[in-house]
Protein backbone atom coordinates (compact mmCIF):
# COMPACT_ATOMS: atom_id res chain seq x y z
CA UNK A 1 0.00 0.00 0.00
CA UNK A 2 2.90 2.19 -0.05
CA UNK A 3 3.08 2.87 -3.71
CA UNK A 4 0.58 2.69 -6.04
CA UNK A 5 -0.35 -0.74 -8.22
CA UNK A 6 -3.62 -2.35 -9.70
CA UNK A 7 -5.13 -5.81 -10.04
CA UNK A 8 -7.63 -8.19 -10.63
CA UNK A 9 -10.75 -9.82 -9.06
CA UNK A 10 -11.09 -12.75 -10.13
CA UNK A 11 -12.23 -16.11 -7.72
CA UNK A 12 -10.82 -19.57 -8.31
CA UNK A 13 -13.58 -20.85 -9.13
CA UNK A 14 -14.12 -19.12 -12.33
CA UNK A 15 -11.20 -19.74 -13.87
CA UNK A 16 -10.97 -21.96 -17.02
CA UNK A 17 -10.51 -25.93 -16.52
CA UNK A 18 -11.44 -29.11 -17.93
CA UNK A 19 -12.80 -30.29 -14.77
CA UNK A 20 -16.19 -28.00 -14.51
CA UNK A 21 -14.52 -25.15 -12.58
CA UNK A 22 -11.58 -23.45 -11.71
CA UNK A 23 -8.73 -24.64 -9.96
CA UNK A 24 -5.45 -24.23 -8.71
CA UNK A 25 -4.25 -25.74 -11.86
CA UNK A 26 -2.29 -24.79 -15.05
CA UNK A 27 -4.94 -22.28 -16.08
CA UNK A 28 -4.43 -20.27 -12.66
CA UNK A 29 -0.37 -20.42 -13.25
CA UNK A 30 -1.85 -18.85 -16.84
CA UNK A 31 -3.95 -16.10 -15.21
CA UNK A 32 -0.34 -15.40 -13.13
CA UNK A 33 1.38 -14.77 -16.02
CA UNK A 34 -1.57 -12.85 -17.57
CA UNK A 35 -1.52 -10.47 -14.69
CA UNK A 36 2.50 -9.91 -14.55
CA UNK A 37 2.52 -9.37 -18.54
CA UNK A 38 -0.05 -6.55 -17.86
CA UNK A 39 1.35 -4.70 -15.76
CA UNK A 40 -0.26 -5.74 -12.57
CA UNK A 41 0.52 -6.54 -9.08
CA UNK A 42 -2.60 -7.94 -7.52
CA UNK A 43 -4.49 -10.76 -7.83
CA UNK A 44 -7.72 -10.67 -5.55
CA UNK A 45 -9.75 -13.52 -4.87
CA UNK A 46 -12.60 -15.05 -2.61
CA UNK A 47 -12.49 -17.25 0.64
CA UNK A 48 -10.63 -20.56 -0.07
CA UNK A 49 -12.65 -22.19 2.55
CA UNK A 50 -14.27 -25.16 2.19
CA UNK A 51 -18.10 -24.82 0.57
CA UNK A 52 -21.66 -26.54 1.07
CA UNK A 53 -24.75 -27.44 -1.21
CA UNK A 54 -26.58 -26.68 1.42
CA UNK A 55 -25.36 -22.74 0.99
CA UNK A 56 -25.85 -22.47 -2.54
CA UNK A 57 -21.22 -23.07 -2.26
CA UNK A 58 -20.94 -19.25 -1.14
CA UNK A 59 -17.51 -19.09 -0.46
CA UNK A 60 -19.14 -17.10 2.92
CA UNK A 61 -20.61 -19.58 4.36
CA UNK A 62 -18.30 -22.72 5.49
CA UNK A 63 -17.61 -25.45 7.70
CA UNK A 64 -14.56 -24.72 9.08
CA UNK A 65 -12.90 -21.32 8.97
CA UNK A 66 -9.08 -22.81 8.22
CA UNK A 67 -9.62 -25.77 6.18
CA UNK A 68 -9.75 -25.33 2.26
CA UNK A 69 -12.20 -25.83 -0.46
CA UNK A 70 -10.91 -29.32 -1.67
CA UNK A 71 -13.59 -28.97 -4.57
CA UNK A 72 -10.10 -26.50 -6.05
CA UNK A 73 -7.96 -29.34 -6.11
CA UNK A 74 -6.28 -29.83 -9.58
CA UNK A 75 -6.26 -33.10 -10.90
CA UNK A 76 -3.54 -32.15 -13.28
CA UNK A 77 -1.09 -31.18 -10.78
CA UNK A 78 -2.35 -34.15 -9.05
CA UNK A 79 -0.82 -35.99 -11.83
CA UNK A 80 2.44 -34.08 -11.85
CA UNK A 81 2.97 -34.75 -7.92
CA UNK A 82 2.50 -38.35 -8.64
CA UNK A 83 -0.59 -39.00 -6.60
CA UNK A 84 -2.73 -40.25 -9.41
CA UNK A 85 -1.98 -41.98 -12.93
CA UNK A 86 -2.61 -39.54 -16.30
CA UNK A 87 -5.45 -42.59 -17.15
CA UNK A 88 -7.18 -41.45 -13.95
CA UNK A 89 -7.99 -38.21 -15.12
CA UNK A 90 -8.52 -38.84 -19.12
CA UNK A 91 -11.97 -39.97 -19.51
CA UNK A 92 -13.62 -36.89 -17.20
CA UNK A 93 -17.33 -35.85 -18.14
CA UNK A 94 -18.12 -32.91 -20.29
CA UNK A 95 -18.35 -29.60 -18.12
CA UNK A 96 -20.09 -26.55 -19.38
CA UNK A 97 -17.17 -23.84 -19.73
CA UNK A 98 -18.81 -20.69 -18.63
CA UNK A 99 -20.39 -21.85 -15.72
CA UNK A 100 -20.30 -24.08 -12.51
CA UNK A 101 -22.40 -27.32 -12.22
CA UNK A 102 -21.55 -27.82 -8.89
CA UNK A 103 -23.13 -31.37 -8.30
CA UNK A 104 -21.76 -32.34 -11.46
CA UNK A 105 -18.04 -30.82 -10.27
CA UNK A 106 -18.47 -32.68 -6.84
CA UNK A 107 -19.40 -36.07 -8.01
CA UNK A 108 -16.29 -36.13 -10.19
CA UNK A 109 -14.19 -34.78 -7.88
CA UNK A 110 -15.12 -36.98 -5.15
CA UNK A 111 -14.18 -40.09 -7.38
CA UNK A 112 -10.68 -39.31 -8.12
CA UNK A 113 -10.07 -37.80 -4.67
CA UNK A 114 -11.09 -41.57 -3.85
CA UNK A 115 -8.73 -43.14 -6.16
CA UNK A 116 -5.81 -40.93 -5.22
CA UNK A 117 -6.58 -41.86 -1.39
CA UNK A 118 -6.53 -45.63 -2.57
CA UNK A 119 -3.67 -45.43 -4.31
CA UNK A 120 -1.33 -43.65 -1.51
CA UNK A 121 -3.17 -44.56 1.76
CA UNK A 122 -0.01 -47.48 2.12
CA UNK A 123 2.59 -44.91 2.14
CA UNK A 124 1.30 -41.95 4.28
CA UNK A 125 2.49 -42.95 7.68
CA UNK A 126 6.00 -42.77 5.92
CA UNK A 127 5.47 -39.82 4.07
CA UNK A 128 7.30 -37.03 5.36
CA UNK A 129 5.92 -33.98 3.63
CA UNK A 130 2.33 -35.67 4.66
CA UNK A 131 2.91 -35.83 8.82
CA UNK A 132 4.94 -32.63 8.78
CA UNK A 133 1.84 -30.60 7.15
CA UNK A 134 -0.04 -32.67 9.89
CA UNK A 135 1.65 -31.58 12.70
CA UNK A 136 2.09 -27.94 12.05
CA UNK A 137 -1.38 -27.75 11.24
CA UNK A 138 -2.76 -29.89 13.67
CA UNK A 139 -4.80 -27.25 16.11
CA UNK A 140 -7.36 -26.92 13.12
CA UNK A 141 -6.61 -30.07 11.63
CA UNK A 142 -8.14 -32.44 14.07
CA UNK A 143 -10.98 -30.93 14.90
CA UNK A 144 -11.89 -30.65 11.03
CA UNK A 145 -11.46 -33.73 9.54
CA UNK A 146 -13.30 -35.21 13.27
CA UNK A 147 -16.15 -32.93 12.77
CA UNK A 148 -16.84 -33.72 8.94
CA UNK A 149 -16.25 -37.30 9.40
CA UNK A 150 -18.98 -37.67 12.05
CA UNK A 151 -20.60 -35.62 10.08
CA UNK A 152 -20.75 -37.75 7.32
CA UNK A 153 -21.33 -40.40 9.91
CA UNK A 154 -24.67 -38.63 11.17
CA UNK A 155 -26.22 -38.11 7.26
CA UNK A 156 -24.97 -34.35 7.74
CA UNK A 157 -27.78 -33.38 10.79
CA UNK A 158 -26.09 -30.18 12.49
CA UNK A 159 -24.10 -31.35 15.82
CA UNK A 160 -26.38 -29.70 18.07
CA UNK A 161 -28.38 -33.23 17.44
CA UNK A 162 -25.31 -35.60 17.93
CA UNK A 163 -25.29 -37.75 20.96
CA UNK A 164 -25.17 -35.31 23.87
CA UNK A 165 -21.55 -36.75 25.13
CA UNK A 166 -20.38 -36.35 21.68
CA UNK A 167 -22.02 -32.48 21.33
CA UNK A 168 -20.73 -31.57 24.78
CA UNK A 169 -16.84 -32.79 23.70
CA UNK A 170 -16.71 -35.26 26.22
CA UNK A 171 -12.79 -36.64 26.38
CA UNK A 172 -14.10 -40.46 26.27
CA UNK A 173 -16.61 -39.72 23.58
CA UNK A 174 -13.91 -38.16 21.24
CA UNK A 175 -11.71 -40.50 21.55
CA UNK A 176 -13.72 -43.38 21.18
CA UNK A 177 -15.06 -41.78 17.63
CA UNK A 178 -11.42 -40.88 16.14
CA UNK A 179 -10.64 -44.92 16.59
CA UNK A 180 -14.19 -45.68 15.15
CA UNK A 181 -13.41 -43.08 12.46
CA UNK A 182 -9.84 -42.74 11.80
CA UNK A 183 -10.01 -44.02 7.96
CA UNK A 184 -12.17 -41.08 6.86
CA UNK A 185 -10.05 -38.67 9.47
CA UNK A 186 -7.11 -39.99 7.39
CA UNK A 187 -8.80 -39.36 4.03
CA UNK A 188 -9.81 -35.41 5.47
CA UNK A 189 -5.92 -34.89 6.29
CA UNK A 190 -4.95 -36.14 2.96
CA UNK A 191 -7.46 -33.78 0.97
CA UNK A 192 -6.29 -30.58 2.95
CA UNK A 193 -2.16 -31.68 2.65
CA UNK A 194 -3.02 -31.73 -1.09
CA UNK A 195 -5.35 -28.22 -0.93
CA UNK A 196 -2.25 -26.87 0.96
CA UNK A 197 0.49 -28.21 -1.15
CA UNK A 198 -1.05 -26.84 -4.77
CA UNK A 199 -1.96 -23.74 -3.17
CA UNK A 200 1.23 -22.71 -1.62
CA UNK A 201 2.74 -23.79 -5.23
CA UNK A 202 0.30 -21.43 -6.86
CA UNK A 203 1.43 -18.77 -4.03
CA UNK A 204 4.72 -19.15 -4.63
CA UNK A 205 4.37 -18.69 -8.10
CA UNK A 206 2.97 -15.18 -7.65
CA UNK A 207 5.50 -14.02 -5.50
CA UNK A 208 8.22 -15.02 -8.39
CA UNK A 209 6.30 -13.13 -10.79
CA UNK A 210 5.80 -10.17 -8.56
CA UNK A 211 2.75 -10.86 -7.66
CA UNK A 212 1.04 -10.51 -4.35
CA UNK A 213 -2.52 -12.48 -3.20
CA UNK A 214 -4.90 -10.62 -1.45
CA UNK A 215 -7.38 -13.27 0.23
CA UNK A 216 -11.05 -12.64 2.07
CA UNK A 217 -11.22 -13.29 5.77
CA UNK A 218 -15.09 -13.59 6.97
CA UNK A 219 -15.84 -12.40 10.34
CA UNK A 220 -18.03 -14.77 11.06
CA UNK A 221 -18.22 -18.30 10.82
CA UNK A 222 -21.30 -21.15 10.17
CA UNK A 223 -22.73 -22.47 13.03
CA UNK A 224 -23.02 -26.18 12.04
CA UNK A 225 -19.06 -25.97 11.58
CA UNK A 226 -15.93 -27.66 13.12
CA UNK A 227 -15.39 -23.83 14.68
CA UNK A 228 -18.15 -23.60 16.60
CA UNK A 229 -18.67 -27.23 17.88
CA UNK A 230 -14.59 -26.88 19.05
CA UNK A 231 -14.95 -23.52 20.66
CA UNK A 232 -18.85 -23.09 21.62
CA UNK A 233 -17.68 -20.64 24.85
CA UNK A 234 -16.43 -18.23 22.32
CA UNK A 235 -20.31 -17.59 20.67
CA UNK A 236 -23.42 -16.52 22.55
CA UNK A 237 -24.87 -19.87 22.92
CA UNK A 238 -27.73 -21.31 25.35
CA UNK A 239 -27.70 -24.45 27.48
CA UNK A 240 -28.23 -26.72 24.72
CA UNK A 241 -25.39 -25.01 22.51
CA UNK A 242 -27.77 -23.53 19.85
CA UNK A 243 -27.41 -19.89 19.27
CA UNK A 244 -29.18 -17.35 21.63
CA UNK A 245 -28.57 -13.98 18.51
CA UNK A 246 -27.30 -14.68 15.00
CA UNK A 247 -25.55 -12.21 13.04
CA UNK A 248 -26.42 -9.84 9.88
CA UNK A 249 -27.16 -6.19 8.79
CA UNK A 250 -29.83 -3.34 9.12
CA UNK A 251 -31.69 -2.78 6.22
CA UNK A 252 -29.35 -1.02 3.47
CA UNK A 253 -28.29 -0.68 -0.08
CA UNK A 254 -28.58 -3.84 -1.01
CA UNK A 255 -31.68 -5.61 0.97
CA UNK A 256 -34.83 -3.17 2.25
CA UNK A 257 -34.99 -5.99 5.18
CA UNK A 258 -31.59 -6.02 5.88
CA UNK A 259 -29.66 -9.38 5.58
CA UNK A 260 -29.84 -12.04 7.90
CA UNK A 261 -27.05 -13.95 7.64
CA UNK A 262 -27.70 -16.29 10.48
CA UNK A 263 -24.20 -16.73 11.39
CA UNK A 264 -23.51 -17.15 15.42
CA UNK A 265 -22.75 -13.96 17.12
CA UNK A 266 -19.56 -14.07 18.62
CA UNK A 267 -19.08 -13.35 22.90
CA UNK A 268 -16.49 -10.76 22.59
CA UNK A 269 -15.68 -10.50 26.31
CA UNK A 270 -14.93 -14.10 26.57
CA UNK A 271 -12.65 -13.65 23.63
CA UNK A 272 -11.04 -10.71 25.63
CA UNK A 273 -10.81 -12.61 28.26
CA UNK A 274 -8.36 -15.50 26.33
CA UNK A 275 -6.53 -12.86 25.15
CA UNK A 276 -8.24 -13.30 21.20
CA UNK A 277 -6.18 -16.59 20.71
CA UNK A 278 -8.88 -17.53 18.71
CA UNK A 279 -8.64 -15.20 16.58
CA UNK A 280 -5.01 -14.52 16.97
CA UNK A 281 -4.65 -18.39 15.40
CA UNK A 282 -6.88 -17.72 12.47
CA UNK A 283 -4.88 -14.57 11.07
CA UNK A 284 -1.76 -16.24 11.49
CA UNK A 285 -3.22 -19.24 9.37
CA UNK A 286 -4.49 -16.45 7.05
CA UNK A 287 -1.22 -14.53 6.45
CA UNK A 288 0.71 -18.14 5.76
CA UNK A 289 -2.12 -18.42 2.66
CA UNK A 290 -2.01 -14.35 1.33
CA UNK A 291 0.12 -11.44 1.42
CA UNK A 292 -2.55 -9.62 2.92
CA UNK A 293 -6.41 -10.32 3.02
CA UNK A 294 -10.00 -7.91 2.82
CA UNK A 295 -11.41 -8.18 6.78
CA UNK A 296 -14.77 -8.86 5.77
CA UNK A 297 -17.55 -6.65 7.15
CA UNK A 298 -14.97 -4.63 9.25
CA UNK A 299 -17.55 -2.40 10.88
CA UNK A 300 -18.37 -5.56 12.91
CA UNK A 301 -15.11 -5.12 14.88
CA UNK A 302 -16.37 -2.22 16.20
CA UNK A 303 -20.00 -3.14 16.53
CA UNK A 304 -22.11 -5.64 15.25
CA UNK A 305 -26.06 -6.17 14.57
CA UNK A 306 -26.92 -8.80 16.75
CA UNK A 307 -30.63 -10.46 15.45
CA UNK A 308 -32.07 -12.88 18.24
CA UNK A 309 -32.41 -16.33 16.28
CA UNK A 310 -36.13 -17.34 15.01
CA UNK A 311 -36.43 -13.94 13.38
CA UNK A 312 -37.47 -13.97 9.99
CA UNK A 313 -35.77 -10.70 8.92
CA UNK A 314 -32.83 -8.90 9.90
CA UNK A 315 -35.17 -5.37 10.70
CA UNK A 316 -35.27 -6.59 14.99
CA UNK A 317 -31.47 -6.57 15.83
CA UNK A 318 -30.11 -3.75 17.76
CA UNK A 319 -26.00 -3.14 17.73
CA UNK A 320 -23.46 -4.01 20.33
CA UNK A 321 -19.98 -2.82 20.82
CA UNK A 322 -16.93 -4.78 20.30
CA UNK A 323 -13.57 -3.86 21.83
CA UNK A 324 -12.25 -2.96 18.68
CA UNK A 325 -9.09 -0.89 20.05
CA UNK A 326 -7.89 -3.54 22.52
CA UNK A 327 -8.59 -6.42 19.51
CA UNK A 328 -6.44 -4.69 16.88
CA UNK A 329 -3.52 -3.42 19.73
CA UNK A 330 -3.36 -7.10 21.01
CA UNK A 331 -2.75 -8.28 17.34
CA UNK A 332 -0.37 -5.95 16.57
CA UNK A 333 1.63 -7.20 19.46
CA UNK A 334 1.84 -10.90 18.04
CA UNK A 335 2.18 -9.79 14.08
CA UNK A 336 4.87 -7.13 12.98
CA UNK A 337 2.32 -6.15 10.97
CA UNK A 338 -1.57 -6.08 9.97
CA UNK A 339 -1.55 -6.19 5.81
CA UNK A 340 -5.28 -5.72 6.30
CA UNK A 341 -8.15 -3.79 3.93
CA UNK A 342 -11.07 -3.06 6.12
CA UNK A 343 -13.80 -4.05 3.45
CA UNK A 344 -16.09 -0.74 5.28
CA UNK A 345 -19.05 -0.19 2.74
CA UNK A 346 -22.50 0.32 4.17
CA UNK A 347 -23.40 2.79 6.69
CA UNK A 348 -20.21 3.10 8.59
CA UNK A 349 -20.38 5.19 12.02
CA UNK A 350 -17.91 7.39 13.24
CA UNK A 351 -16.51 4.99 15.83
CA UNK A 352 -15.77 2.74 12.83
CA UNK A 353 -14.01 5.13 11.01
CA UNK A 354 -11.83 6.24 14.04
CA UNK A 355 -10.66 2.51 14.44
CA UNK A 356 -9.89 2.62 10.59
CA UNK A 357 -7.93 5.63 11.13
CA UNK A 358 -6.37 4.61 14.17
CA UNK A 359 -4.29 1.88 12.84
CA UNK A 360 -3.96 2.92 9.49
CA UNK A 361 -5.88 0.23 7.18
CA UNK A 362 -7.03 1.39 3.63
CA UNK A 363 -10.99 1.07 3.40
CA UNK A 364 -12.42 0.26 -0.04
CA UNK A 365 -13.85 2.78 -2.76
CA UNK A 366 -16.84 1.20 -4.36
CA UNK A 367 -17.18 3.49 -7.70
CA UNK A 368 -20.74 2.23 -8.63
CA UNK A 369 -21.52 4.08 -5.45
CA UNK A 370 -20.72 7.38 -6.32
CA UNK A 371 -23.18 8.68 -8.48
CA UNK A 372 -25.96 9.66 -6.30
CA UNK A 373 -27.63 12.98 -5.59
CA UNK A 374 -24.76 13.41 -3.03
CA UNK A 375 -21.91 13.23 -5.83
CA UNK A 376 -19.76 16.39 -4.88
CA UNK A 377 -19.55 14.69 -1.39
CA UNK A 378 -19.90 10.94 -1.98
CA UNK A 379 -16.80 9.23 -0.52
CA UNK A 380 -16.93 6.59 -3.39
CA UNK A 381 -16.37 9.55 -5.96
CA UNK A 382 -12.72 9.73 -7.17
CA UNK A 383 -12.56 13.19 -6.81
CA UNK A 384 -13.29 12.75 -2.69
CA UNK A 385 -10.55 9.37 -2.53
CA UNK A 386 -6.78 9.56 -0.04
CA UNK A 387 -4.18 7.61 -1.11
CA UNK A 388 -4.82 5.12 1.82
CA UNK A 389 -7.47 3.15 -0.09
CA UNK A 390 -8.45 0.89 -2.22
CA UNK A 391 -10.83 1.58 -5.00
CA UNK A 392 -13.19 -0.65 -6.83
CA UNK A 393 -15.36 -0.19 -10.25
CA UNK A 394 -17.07 -3.01 -8.57
CA UNK A 395 -17.34 -6.23 -5.82
CA UNK A 396 -18.10 -9.59 -6.01
CA UNK A 397 -21.63 -8.68 -4.84
CA UNK A 398 -22.27 -5.93 -6.92
CA UNK A 399 -23.50 -5.98 -10.64
CA UNK A 400 -21.21 -5.42 -13.55
CA UNK A 401 -20.65 -2.17 -14.78
CA UNK A 402 -22.44 -2.85 -17.79
CA UNK A 403 -25.03 -4.69 -15.98
CA UNK A 404 -25.16 -1.32 -13.91
CA UNK A 405 -25.25 1.02 -16.06
CA UNK A 406 -27.92 -0.56 -18.28
CA UNK A 407 -30.77 -1.75 -15.74
CA UNK A 408 -29.60 -0.41 -12.07
CA UNK A 409 -29.11 3.72 -13.00
CA UNK A 410 -31.88 6.23 -13.84
CA UNK A 411 -31.73 8.68 -16.11
CA UNK A 412 -30.46 11.83 -13.85
CA UNK A 413 -27.80 9.45 -12.52
CA UNK A 414 -27.03 8.52 -16.10
CA UNK A 415 -26.61 12.23 -16.91
CA UNK A 416 -23.95 12.75 -13.71
CA UNK A 417 -21.96 9.81 -15.01
CA UNK A 418 -22.08 11.76 -18.14
CA UNK A 419 -21.36 15.18 -16.78
CA UNK A 420 -18.54 13.42 -13.98
CA UNK A 421 -16.76 11.81 -17.39
CA UNK A 422 -16.96 15.10 -19.41
CA UNK A 423 -18.03 13.75 -22.56
CA UNK A 424 -21.20 10.96 -23.86
CA UNK A 425 -20.45 7.39 -23.18
CA UNK A 426 -21.89 4.17 -24.88
CA UNK A 427 -22.93 1.48 -23.23
CA UNK A 428 -20.02 -0.34 -24.82
CA UNK A 429 -17.59 1.76 -23.52
CA UNK A 430 -18.37 2.37 -20.40
CA UNK A 431 -16.65 -0.15 -18.73
CA UNK A 432 -13.36 1.72 -19.15
CA UNK A 433 -14.38 5.19 -18.71
CA UNK A 434 -14.98 4.31 -14.96
CA UNK A 435 -11.65 1.77 -15.29
CA UNK A 436 -10.28 4.85 -16.46
CA UNK A 437 -11.86 7.00 -13.38
CA UNK A 438 -10.27 4.59 -10.46
CA UNK A 439 -6.67 4.16 -12.42
CA UNK A 440 -6.48 7.88 -12.79
CA UNK A 441 -7.50 8.43 -9.27
CA UNK A 442 -4.95 9.05 -6.07
CA UNK A 443 -6.09 5.65 -4.57
CA UNK A 444 -3.07 3.73 -4.32
CA UNK A 445 -4.41 0.28 -5.17
CA UNK A 446 -6.65 -0.10 -7.53
CA UNK A 447 -8.92 -3.61 -7.84
CA UNK A 448 -11.01 -4.38 -11.20
CA UNK A 449 -13.38 -7.68 -11.27
CA UNK A 450 -12.49 -9.32 -14.13
CA UNK A 451 -15.89 -8.83 -16.17
CA UNK A 452 -15.46 -5.48 -15.79
CA UNK A 453 -12.42 -6.06 -17.83
CA UNK A 454 -13.80 -7.71 -20.50
CA UNK A 455 -16.75 -5.75 -20.99
CA UNK A 456 -19.44 -8.59 -19.46
CA UNK A 457 -23.03 -7.88 -19.10
CA UNK A 458 -25.16 -8.31 -15.98
CA UNK A 459 -25.94 -13.00 -16.63
CA UNK A 460 -22.06 -12.75 -15.71
CA UNK A 461 -22.59 -11.08 -11.84
CA UNK A 462 -20.94 -13.36 -9.61
CA UNK A 463 -23.25 -12.65 -6.81
CA UNK A 464 -26.61 -11.30 -5.74
CA UNK A 465 -27.06 -10.40 -2.21
CA UNK A 466 -29.73 -11.45 -0.11
CA UNK A 467 -30.64 -14.36 -2.97
CA UNK A 468 -29.44 -17.78 -2.32
CA UNK A 469 -29.62 -19.49 -5.27
CA UNK A 470 -27.36 -19.50 -8.74
CA UNK A 471 -24.27 -17.52 -7.40
CA UNK A 472 -20.97 -18.33 -7.63
CA UNK A 473 -20.89 -20.07 -11.08
CA UNK A 474 -19.76 -17.56 -12.83
CA UNK A 475 -16.62 -18.83 -15.08
CA UNK A 476 -13.78 -17.11 -17.37
CA UNK A 477 -13.99 -18.09 -20.69
CA UNK A 478 -9.96 -17.21 -22.14
CA UNK A 479 -11.26 -16.43 -25.89
CA UNK A 480 -12.98 -13.42 -24.13
CA UNK A 481 -9.99 -11.63 -23.23
CA UNK A 482 -8.40 -10.85 -26.43
CA UNK A 483 -4.65 -9.32 -26.91
CA UNK A 484 -6.38 -5.90 -27.46
CA UNK A 485 -8.08 -5.78 -24.37
CA UNK A 486 -4.71 -6.52 -22.12
CA UNK A 487 -3.02 -4.32 -24.38
CA UNK A 488 -5.36 -1.52 -23.49
CA UNK A 489 -5.21 -2.41 -19.76
CA UNK A 490 -1.25 -2.46 -19.67
CA UNK A 491 -0.93 0.72 -21.32
CA UNK A 492 -3.67 2.33 -18.95
CA UNK A 493 -1.71 0.78 -16.00
CA UNK A 494 1.28 1.95 -17.19
CA UNK A 495 -0.11 5.88 -17.63
CA UNK A 496 -1.82 6.15 -14.10
CA UNK A 497 1.78 5.07 -12.75
CA UNK A 498 0.56 1.85 -11.90
CA UNK A 499 3.09 -0.35 -13.62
Amino acid sequence: MKKRGSGILLHITSLPSPYGIGDFGREAYRFADLLAESNQSFWQILPLNQTSVVYDNSPYSSVSAYAGNTILISPDIMVDDGFLLKSDIENHPSFPMESVDYSAVLKYKKEIFSIAFEKNRSRLAEHHEFNKFCNENLSWLKDYSLFVSIKKHFNSIDWSKWPENLRDRKKKELKQWEEKLQENILREHFLQYLFFKQWHSLKDYCESMGLQIIGDLPIYVNYDSADVWANPEIFKLNNEKKPVYVAGVPPDYFSETGQLWGHPVYDWAVLKKTGYSWWINRIKHNLRSFHMFRLDHFRGFVGYWEIPEGEEFATNGQWQEAPAEDFFNTLLKHFDSLPIIAEDLGVITPDVKDIIRQFGFPGMKVLLFAFGEDLPSNPYAPHNYTKNCVAYTGTHDNNTVKGWFKSETSAEEKKRIIDYIGHEVSEDQIHWELIKLVMSSVANMVIIPMQDIIGLEEDSRTNLPASSNGNWRWRFVPESLSPLITKKLSEMTIIYGRG
